[in-house]
């Protein structure tokens, strides 16, 4: 969902000379597809959870489990820990439905 700006949201996206905020990451990418635009290329940036502060999405690293806002589960983090996937891997399973969202892949992480 795309957000005003505020500081409300959790993810940012640069283009044509103007930011578009979303209050998950998981949003994030699937505007991105809708709009043809390469996350790698464009200016992507995520708050991370770890030093609430916003860093370029590419270096950041997520969770898959958590809550977040549209409850698709991945939450950045500045300083990598165990099990933390990189922006590519977030971007994959959000274009095939691998995410919290989806009631049969919550059940297989959170093993219920």
């Amino acid at each position: 969902m795309e957000l005003p700006s505020s500081n409300i949201h959790t993810a940012k996206i640069l283009k044509d000379t103007s930011n578009y905020y979303f209050d998950d990451i998981g949003c994030l990418v699937l505007w991105a597809k809708d709009k043809n635009i390469d996350i790698a290329a464009a200016k992507t940036e995520v708050f991370t959870n770890d030093t609430h502060r916003y860093i370029e999405a590419s270096s950041a690293y997520f969770t898959i489990s958590e809550k977040t806002p549209m409850n698709y589960g991945f939450s950045a983090y500045e300083h990598k820990k165990e099990n933390f996937i990189k922006i590519d891997e977030v971007k994959l399973k959000m274009l095939r439905g691998e995410h919290m969202a989806n009631p049969k892949i919550r059940k297989q992480i959170l093993g219920q």
